[in-house]
Order: C-alpha cells, then structure tokens, then sequence
C-alpha cells in the first residue's frame, strides 16, 4: 500500500494575516502546498488527507482539494475544539483546538497505514518526500506495531524569517543517526543566531516533516489524555506533536531515524516572507526541477 501524506492545515495562519494555506506562490498561482502534493505525488504517495477546520472546508475544497482530482486520492479530517477523548470538554475560555499532536490525533481513524505528515504552509523540497517514502515503503510488516519512525531534519540557519520570530523543535542525534530528543524553543529571531549566540545555527530542527506507522497513534492518544487531565483548564497550552514524539524515543516507545536532506526548505510565515518564497521557486522552476504549471 502506497503511504499516505497527512497535511496539517487547520491553522489559518493569524501571524500571517489570512488563510496562507491558498495563498498563491508560484510562477501560474500554485502555492506552497501544491508543490509538496506534487513532490509527495512523483515520489509514490498514494493519498493525500487534510486536517482542516469546518469553518473554512468549501473554500479550501474548492481552491485547493479539486486542484488535485484524478491525480491523487483526497481526504479531509477535521480539526475541531471539542474533538477529544471520553471524558474530557474544552475548558472555559479556549477558542482554538489543541495544537498539532491534537491535529494529527485527530486522522486517527482516516489513517490506515503507513504515513508521512507535514505543515501546509512550508515548502520541503523534493528529496524530502523522495527520503520518506523510500522509509515508508520499506516498513510495510505489521504496521501496527511498528514503532520505527523518521524525521527530515533541517539546519536551524536555514529555517528563520527575516521578519519576526519563529518556534522550532530543537533536536539531539545519536551517532547511529536516531533521534535522541527534541526541546520546543519559541521566539527564535536571526538576532540570535550566529558565532557565540544563543545558537549556532548548524542545530538540527524539526519541520514538522515526519514519517510514521500507524503505531503512533496508541501513544499520541495516551499523551493527549495525561496532557489534557494536567493542562486542560490552560486556555493556552498546546500539544505539540515534537514533544509527543520525543516522549515516545525517551519512554523507549519509539525510534526515529533522522534523514538528513539536500532539498532547501521556505516558509511562510509573515505576509512578508512571500517575496522571497515566490523567487526561489521561481529558480527552481527556471532550473527544470518544476514545470512552469504543476497542475
């Protein structure tokens, strides 16, 4: 069975000032997430599912989701507050879902087998999806159990916006190459990047581009359960799916083999963050590696 590609497209992007997710970057209106449909198409996947929120389902099925019809198969799952486990409600005062472990948790039941996930707003490059599903395909026996996982790591230099702040998921290898644990650092500006900064730059972070069995579900749901008897009364508080992981590798519930990739990564961030993503595209597109129209 060909892997799935889990989109994480819930967010409609409040630093950025609108729904960025169809904001167009390319050279004939494409955005960034049609270049990782595409990317993840030509490398094997199979399937694409969105987590989105209800509130803006018709425009995002209409802009984006038939974009991709009869070139790969397409899903939605859906991203709500009140999308949790027996026993529990939102709190007083929270107006958003719980973060990006709750989104994923979420396509618990849409998910069948082995599958990748990734930020609709950020741009992997091609050998990151050609890495994952080389990974993906190779762990087809008992999926369920499986617990042997992957993560595309990316310099920390290479990750910044030159107009305000960033979060990342800080990670530590071994020297087999597995993921020893990842620490979410918030705030990060290019201001302290750099010889004798607060980080180097050369640290390996987390994009949020993963590859997964279906055995991540069991431990992401127990997680969320505990995160949710300890902090769900904060209106605030957000279950990061970096930090479920890195539980996981420190329990000895899981490994994650990092793959290191060659392919340059954007995001879009800020509204002015768009320049610079439409002209590196617009050189890759110049240097064949994209057609001029992707679909």
């Amino acid at each position: 069975m060909s892997p799935t590609l889990l989109v994480l497209a819930a967010g409609m992007g409040s630093r950025y000032g609108g729904l960025k997710q169809i904001d167009p970057v390319g050279p004939s209106g494409e955005t960034v997430l049609d270049y990782a449909v595409f990317d993840a198409a030509r490398a094997g996947f199979g399937r694409v599912v969105f987590v989105i929120r209800r509130d803006f389902e018709e425009i995002f099925r209409a802009k984006i989701g038939s974009r991709y019809a009869g070139r790969i198969a397409v899903d939605y799952v859906f991203q709500s507050l009140d999308a949790l486990p027996v026993n529990f409600a939102p709190s007083a005062g929270r107006e958003k879902p719980w973060g990006t472990g709750h989104a994923v948790w979420c396509a618990r039941e849409a998910v069948r087998g082995n599958f990748a996930v990734i930020n609709a707003d950020d741009f992997y490059g091609a050998d990151s999806f050609a890495q994952l599903a080389t990974f993906l395909s190779a762990h087809r026996k008992s999926e369920i159990e499986n617990r042997k996982f992957a993560m595309v790591g990316f310099q920390l230099a290479n990750t910044l916006s030159e107009h305000g702040a960033v979060s990342r998921g800080v990670c530590a290898a071994g020297a087999d190459g597995s993921l020893s644990f990842i620490v979410e650092q918030t705030g990060i500006t290019p201001a302290e990047v750099g010889p004798a900064k607060k980080f180097s730059g050369r640290e390996l972070v987390s994009m949020n581009c993963w590859g997964f069995t279906p055995a991540l579900f069991a431990g992401l749901g127990a997680q969320f359960a505990e995160f949710l008897a300890a902090r769900g009364g904060d209106a605030k508080a957000e279950f990061y799916l970096p930090a479920a992981v890195s539980t996981m590798i420190a329990g000895g519930q899981a490994t994650v083999q990092v793959l290191p990739t060659t392919s340059a990564w954007f995001g879009v961030t800020y509204l002015e963050d768009k320049p610079r993503v439409s002209a590196a595209i617009a050189e890759l597109v110049r240097r064949g590696v994209y057609p001029e129209k992707l679909f």
